[in-house]
């Protein structure tokens, strides 16, 4: 973690990552309150979540307009263009405005997506293949360690001043961060032309993972591991109440635990990652979460908050194993799109896991769908260790090799080549 942060290229993109994450997720939360105050709706308000997560679906197309400029100029101007966005915000003022509100969070959830893709390839040429785990799991413990402390100011903003003054904040943590962005020490070669049209750069991303034996596993991997993660969320209000007889409010508490796990996978992530196979280490990940899930089943504070804790370290791990694969095995001129194309597979079923989830609230018992949780996370790891019924075609692709790629690979402004260098990183 130290070698990471010690270079003065990804310790500014880290920092940069830092700012925008906290303003995002202080909104984030502050949204739904804002429409729910204004509409009393709740339905509206579950519509936020909704808004931000929407430009997931057309990721392998928002990838392809990261792969086809220059990944640092399009960090700066999507962040300088969300913080020029957001103070619309300061318009909304009765129900009849959320329209706007809700526009809003669809272009701050396209440039998160368009941003993702950049930063996909910039990691693949800025931080060494050995070290992109532990870069991973520290961007992770710091989403993570935002989603705990931003929601709080946030809440404090909102009752005291309203929600513009949170729109505010988000518009200059992205300017902040298009800042760091700009103060990246890196040079980069325009992508050269491509013979083919949109479309066809489109399906290239999706058909890259599609035709990688390991990736398309781990990515699956992560796609599962996300939908039952929203079953397993979606009976938190019914295991707290029912189970552990406490008041509504307790579930922050749960969400707490499990951010503090989340931030220890993090931190960990990437030692982790050295001694394990790729898989190996997703399967892990799998069996943590889904095993916490299911024992968040006992009636028993302790097992609830060891379930919790099991879940923050477990989940946070599937999903870093499948991007850093992306990033380990996708050549840079394709990573953006592959990166997206990951993007929407992972998170796309999202959406459809709540609406499962609250279904099987009203349907079945709590426990019945935590321990089922369980058991499609052992048969879902199982399914992930098993080899292949033929060898994967050659050995895995490093990313950033110019020969390999047929292009010039991003070299940071302050790179000097010396006997250790090896695959033109540094």
């Amino acid at each position: 973690m130290r070698d990471v942060l010690s270079n003065r290229t990804t310790a500014i993109y880290m920092g940069g990552v830092l700012v925008s994450g906290f303003g995002d997720s202080a909104m984030l939360l502050v949204a739904g309150v804002w429409v729910k105050s204004l509409t009393g709706s709740s339905s509206l308000a579950a519509a936020v979540t909704f808004c931000v997560w929407a430009p997931t679906l057309v990721g392998p197309l928002l990838g392809t307009v990261a792969d086809r400029v220059r990944r640092r100029p399009l960090l700066i101007r999507v962040n300088a263009v969300l913080g020029a966005v957001l103070p619309l915000l300061l318009a909304v003022r009765a129900g009849r405005d959320v329209w706007l509100l809700f526009l809003v969070l669809v272009v701050v959830g396209a440039g998160s997506v368009l941003s993702d893709a950049a930063e996909a390839g910039i990691v693949t040429t800025a931080v060494p293949a050995d070290l992109r785990g532990d870069f991973n799991g520290l961007r992770m413990t710091v989403n993570e360690a935002m989603k705990l402390l931003a929601p709080l100011a946030g809440a404090g903003l909102f009752l005291r001043y309203g929600g513009g003054a949170v729109a505010i904040l988000d518009a200059a943590t992205f300017v902040l961060a298009a800042f760091a962005f700009s103060a990246l020490r890196i040079r980069e070669v325009p992508p050269a032309p491509s013979a083919v049209g949109w479309r066809a750069q489109t399906s290239e991303g999706i058909r890259v993972l599609r035709d990688h034996p390991l990736l398309r596993r781990l990515v699956a991997a992560g796609a599962v591991a996300m939908l039952l993660s929203g079953i397993s969320s979606s009976a938190i209000y019914e295991m707290n109440d029912a189970g552990l007889h406490r008041p509504p409010a307790f579930v922050a508490v749960l969400y707490a635990v499990q951010g503090s796990g989340s931030i220890v996978a993090g931190l960990v992530a990437g030692a982790v990652m050295r001694r394990l196979p790729e898989r190996a280490f997703a399967a892990t990940g799998l069996l943590l979460f889904t095993t916490g899930a299911a024992v968040r089943a006992a009636p028993s504070l302790p097992a609830v908050l060891a379930g919790t804790l099991a879940i923050g370290v477990g989940l946070p791990w599937v999903v870093v194993a499948a991007f850093t694969a992306v990033q380990q095995h996708i050549p840079s001129a394709l990573v953006g799109r592959a990166a997206a194309a990951a993007g929407t597979v992972v998170f796309g079923p999202t959406a459809l896991a709540a609406a499962i989830g609250a279904g099987l609230v009203a349907l079945v018992d709590y426990r019945a769908q935590l321990a089922g949780v369980g058991v499609a996370g052992l048969l879902a790891a199982w399914l992930l260790l098993l080899r292949d019924p033929a060898p994967e075609a050659g050995p895995a692709r490093r990313s950033g090799s110019a020969e390999e790629e047929g292009a010039r690979p991003v070299v940071p402004a302050d790179h000097r080549p010396d006997v250790g260098d090896a695959g033109g990183q540094w």
